[in-house]
């Protein structure tokens, strides 16, 4: 990593910014080891704690402290205003996974991307209770640590031929009716289980193939993993094979499929056809 003073014309070094991640989990960990969590309900009936409230605040500050002109936009943000798309934003989720954190599997992470207009350009996804790492972007490749541990750089794995069998990743949460029917168009499949932005992880470092989510996200579930993901070789696709691009006035994704490509492979295209743009 280093400053980037270079590529982005601002000093801005990526290192303290996986550094904070980290320190944003560490907030979430002193919740998550409380008896009880206290939960309030959003206005869209999804679930807040002040563990994301917490790690929302240590990451604003810190984001500030580094380069105060980059905009933050943040899913617990208050009036989340968008930076210039054309020019660098920050897009956070302070705590990805707030069912898997309130269902202590230790799945949830902290996620925070470097916008540049409509594109993730780097990204860092904190798993904090299982202790894991991950940042990339593309054209900068992407790696992985524990904490006190070295960098080891990750790459997607080779695609299987068309007979597969493919590596499916499937949310237990979030299997809804339009993915189970994209997953059962492939030939051959193993399912994985991740929960949280750690799927597209498991795709960039080779544990899966595929992670189709055919229904509704919002964009800071999943930027600064994409850009892990691109940083590994693999990519994230609309069904109209597109990439995944941001900056929409209610911040929902359409449907997308992650892959461990950077093409939508000809072996996916009937799938995709089936599919046709439906969900998200």
């Amino acid at each position: 990593m280093s400053v980037l003073s270079d590529k982005i014309g601002l000093p801005l070094n990526l290192d303290l910014v996986v550094d904070l991640a980290r320190v944003a989990g560490e907030a979430i960990l002193r919740h998550y080891a409380s008896v009880e969590i206290a939960v309030q309900a959003k206005p869209d009936a999804s679930p807040l704690t002040a563990a994301d409230l917490e790690s929302h605040d240590v990451i604003a500050a810190g984001l500030a402290a580094l380069v105060g002109s980059i905009p933050i936009v943040s899913e617990e943000g208050g009036s989340r205003q968008r930076g210039d798309r054309q020019g660098w934003w920050w897009l956070v989720d302070p705590l990805d996974g707030t069912k898997e954190f309130l269902s202590r599997n230790g799945e949830f992470t902290v996620n925070i991307a470097l916008m540049r207009g409509a594109s993730p350009w780097w990204g860092v996804v904190h798993a904090p209770a299982i202790d894991q790492t991950f940042w990339g972007g593309a054209g900068i490749a992407a790696a992985w640590r524990r904490h006190g541990g070295s960098s080891t750089a990750i790459r997607c794995a080779t695609l299987p031929p068309d007979l597969g069998p493919w590596r499916v990743l499937a949310s237990k949460s979030h299997l809804n009716e339009a993915t189970a029917s994209f997953i059962a168009s492939l030939p051959g499949v193993a399912l994985v289980q991740a929960g949280s932005s750690l799927k597209f992880c498991r795709v960039a470092d080779g544990s899966a193939d595929l992670y189709p989510r055919l229904a509704p996200t919002h964009e800071w579930d999943t930027a600064a993993a994409q850009a892990v993901l691109e940083g590994a070789g693999g990519g994230v696709f609309t069904l109209d094979a597109r990439p995944l691009d941001y900056g929409r006035v209610d911040f929902l994704n359409p449907s997308f499929v992650a892959i461990a490509k950077s093409t939508v492979p000809a072996s996916l295209a009937n799938a995709f056809a089936a599919a046709g743009g439906g969900g998200g």
